[in-house]
């Protein structure tokens, strides 16, 4: 019993060191957008988003019911191994953090938990302690519909905000009154991801708790999975602590990433990411707000007018997020096989060995000067994504207003060039001078070709009005012929 009990520390310890790196790796969630438009100050965001997230970790435990009492079928494991297997999760879960933070590859902390828990569990008790109904309800299937609802959500948004702004087009920074608007959005976002992903690291305690029953309240009843207050309150102020801490390796070249986010658009993309993760905490649905945060920035970018998505860029996003939960997954295995074969000792051995890789990788990011290559947030990765023209094309509206226009103007050309055409015809029968009469003629043909190109200019704008795409290849561009093609 004493052996397990140290083991339960160990977890809480590791447990709370996840919860802090998961505050550094997901502070840009939050405040990519709101830095990158000038709404907030880099200093000013990071200690407002750990503000909110502290609250936020108080708000709800929906999410810490799902990991603690739904992911891993703890009546079937043995008490006196779950601790074990949930360390070497964390360490999975926490070796990947720190490796993708230090090389800004796009990942999810959420992910990464789940992928080191899962992986340890099947190593440890085979498929059996998984409860795979669970896993695809609430982990899966929200991680392939949350991004894209958000991203729905926000390209509707965006649409919207510069559809009943429209008379500011052409003005430079027309829509900054947004930027008051950002400063709430934003702090939603952060609140949101405080009853979150605080509450996964509060779900992995609650379990190690209950292993060796440490958890109050009775067995049977449904509240039993609730964190204990003391918990929430540890999660809260290290999930916090690490927002604020952490954060400066990505806050210092955050901009660099989302130079193109305008006002309007950062506004939509905040508002959807904020409503997607409170409603799927509410359902306790154990999301990644990264990738929430993301589908939001791309949706948003997508609704600019003349936007156009660079595939190549969405991929490698895309095949990093696919990869976070078996390479956790991989790690804690890994753990959790040096625990069964080795028992305490192997508990010892993991713990030597992340603090080493912890350590490692730590030191080595000192080495390294912060650069967009090596510090780039998630989210603002995802700004590349969409690529967007320095003029965009003219929309349906301009299109049909010019088309009016050049209608009413070829009129009148018919109008002169008849006028034109007859005045000749009255000079020839009344017997006019030959130079008149020459004078006459030349006006009448510089009135048909006038005509001409202004039917011309009616069509072409005719065709402008019908189609999209017509209308996307009068953007310009600040891209070399073949930069375009690769972002088509």
């Amino acid at each position: 019993m004493e052996t397990a009990a140290l083991v339960v520390v160990l977890v809480i310890a590791l447990a709370l060191f996840f919860d802090f790196t998961n505050g550094f790796h997901d502070t840009a969630n939050a405040m990519a957008t709101p830095i990158a438009t000038g709404a907030l100050k880099p200093k000013t965001a990071v200690l407002l988003a750990a503000a909110l997230n502290l609250v936020g970790a108080f708000l709800s435990t929906e999410v810490a019911k799902t990991v603690s009492g739904g992911i891993v079928n703890e009546g079937d494991i043995d008490h006196a191994l779950l601790p074990q297997l949930i360390f070497a999760g964390l360490i999975g879960a926490i070796t990947w953090n720190m490796l993708t933070w230090l090389l800004g590859l796009p990942s999810s902390s959420s992910h990464a938990l789940f992928g080191g828990l899962i992986g340890a569990t099947l190593v440890g008790v085979g498929a059996a302690g998984i409860n795979f109904g669970v896993v695809m309800s609430k982990v899966v299937l929200p991680a392939l519909i949350a991004p894209l609802t958000a991203g729905l959500i926000a390209f509707a948004a965006t649409k919207v905000a510069y559809g009943v702004t429209r008379r500011y087009d052409g003005r430079p920074d027309g829509r900054s009154g947004f930027r008051w608007g950002q400063i709430f959005t934003s702090s939603m976002v952060a609140l949101a991801h405080g009853t979150n992903d605080a509450q996964k690291t509060m779900g992995v305690i609650t379990l190690a708790l209950i292993t060796v029953g440490w958890q109050t309240g009775d067995p049977n009843s449904s509240d039993y999975h609730n964190p204990e207050f003391w918990v929430i309150a540890a999660c809260a102020f290290t999930i916090a602590l690490g927002t604020y801490l952490g954060g400066w390796r990505i806050i210092r070249t955050l901009g660099k990433g989302l130079t193109e986010v305008k006002p309007a658009q950062g506004f939509a993309a905040e508002s959807s990411t904020a409503a997607t993760i409170l409603a799927s905490s509410a359902f306790g649905f154990a999301l990644s707000t990264t990738q929430v945060a993301s589908g939001s920035v791309i949706g948003s970018g997508l609704g600019r007018r003349g936007s156009v998505v660079r595939w190549r860029t969405a991929g490698r996003i895309a095949i990093g997020w696919l990869l976070t939960l078996p390479a956790a997954g991989g790690v804690g295995a890994l753990a959790a096989l040096i625990v069964i074969w080795l028992g305490n000792w192997g508990v010892l051995i993991d713990a030597v060995l992340a603090l080493v890789v912890i350590v490692g990788l730590f030191l080595r990011s000192r080495r390294d000067a912060v650069t967009p290559a090596n510090a780039m947030s998630d989210v603002a990765e995802s700004g590349h994504v969409v690529e967007l023209p320095e003029t965009p094309g003219p929309t349906r509206r301009t299109s049909r207003i010019e088309l009016m226009r050049a209608l009413d103007r070829a009129e009148r050309k018919a109008d002169e060039a008849e006028r034109a055409a007859r005045k000749a015809k009255k000079l020839k029968k009344a017997g006019g001078s030959p130079s008149e009469i020459k004078a006459a003629r030349k006006a009448a043909d510089r009135a048909v070709k006038k005509l001409a190109a202004a039917e011309q200019a009616a069509a072409e704008w005719e065709a402008l009005s019908a189609s999209r795409r017509a209308r996307a290849r009068l953007a310009e561009w600040d891209l070399s012929a073949e930069q375009q093609e690769d972002a088509r």
